[in-house]
């Protein structure tokens, strides 16, 4: 992942709607939600959270699928955790047992 693409990701999910959306879409798996669940689980206005999904999408965070009227939205979870792994490579000076990452944990401080 380049810089501009975590910049555009990261950038995307501060928010405070766009990340709850995110949130919420990761706890729901690969099948995802249509958009119009997603509104009305976080109380957000359909058109206003319509707005939020597409700055996610845009972003590389999401992915959609058509079903009839309804566009239905999932989190990308490759890109995901593309982005984690920009984050984490210099983590503890090359040393990943610091950070608890050789067993796919992190350690809670």
């Amino acid at each position: 992942m380049k810089d501009h693409d975590a910049v555009a990701a990261l950038g995307a999910l501060a928010q405070e709607d766009r990340l709850a959306a995110f949130r919420l879409l990761m706890m729901e798996g690969p099948l995802g939600l249509p958009s119009g669940t997603i509104a009305d689980r976080l109380n957000i206005q359909p058109t206003r959270m319509s707005f939020h999904l597409t700055a996610l999408e845009r972003a590389g965070l999401l992915t959609t699928r058509r079903e009839g009227r309804h566009i239905r939205y999932a989190v990308d979870y490759a890109r995901m955790r593309d982005l984690l792994t920009f984050l984490m490579e210099d983590c503890c000076g090359g040393n990943p047992a610091v950070c608890n990452l050789a067993s796919g944990e992190f350690t809670k401080t």
